[in-house]
């Protein structure tokens, strides 16, 4: 099916292209974002009076086209329109359109996400379909992956349970990935070098290096005997300070 055709079965047979660029917010007008991680788009935008909104579509246009004769969709409200396959279960509305909010986030970008991407709205007008196609368009650049995972380091006493976690760079828009590993924190740990190997599902990765000090636990009280053998005859009492 052709993207004229699709668009005419949105419309439900009408092919009113309204464009508006006084109703439309889009900030900022350009993204850049790195592979593997997310990016949002923030975007709001009003209608004509008497506009009832039903769906919010966004379209992307190749980062090579200087106009945008061929857009894609990538984004529809409603799940059983057909989106660009490569975008299908990557996009998602970030608020409820009766908000009048068309902010969307865009999960494991690929570099050929790069792009432009503008906004149309469905609904009715007198209880016939109508829509508008807004005008400003965000520019997004994908990039290659270039932040580390963040490795976090309680303090570490020899001897104690400690926790080290690690977090995934990106957005903790929707939700943190964290991994976390336990153990008992020994002298043999002390500059001991960790790394955490992230690995998304493009196969891409990156990894984050730390080093742990472990502390020796507290001072250690070491009693000396000088002469009888019972507590009662103590002589000297001394304070050690163990290393480990």
């Amino acid at each position: 099916m052709s993207m004229s055709s699709t668009r005419r079965q949105l419309l439900g047979g009408q092919d009113q292209l309204h464009t508006r660029s006084d109703l439309h917010t889009v900030r900022p007008l350009k993204l850049t974002a790195e592979a593997g991680l997310c990016v949002v788009i923030p975007c709001s935008f009003k209608t004509a009076e008497g506009f009832e909104t039903q769906h919010i579509v966004w379209y992307k246009c190749e980062a090579s086209e200087a106009g945008c004769d061929r857009p894609v969709m990538i984004f529809h409200t409603n799940k059983s329109t057909d989106v660009q396959p490569e975008f299908e279960g990557r996009v998602s509305l970030i608020e409820h359109v009766i908000q009048n909010n068309c902010s969307i986030i865009i999960n494991n970008l690929k570099e050929s996400d790069s792009g432009s991407y503008h906004l149309r709205v469905i609904g009715e007008v007198n209880r016939k379909t109508d829509a508008f196609t807004f005008i400003p368009k965000v520019n997004v650049s994908v990039k290659g992956l270039k932040q580390k995972p963040t490795v976090m380091i309680p303090t570490l006493t020899e001897g104690q349970q400690a926790t080290l976690t690690c977090t995934a760079p990106g957005l903790s828009f929707t939700q943190s990935h964290v991994s976390t590993l336990t153990f008992n924190a020994l002298a043999k740990h002390h500059n001991t070098s960790i790394t955490c190997k992230i690995s998304f599902t493009d196969k891409t990765t990156t990894e984050g290096s730390s080093t742990l000090t472990v502390n020796c636990e507290a001072p250690r009280r070491v009693l000396f005997f000088v002469g009888s053998v019972f507590p009662q005859a103590l002589l000297n009492i001394f304070n050690r300070s163990l290393t480990c």
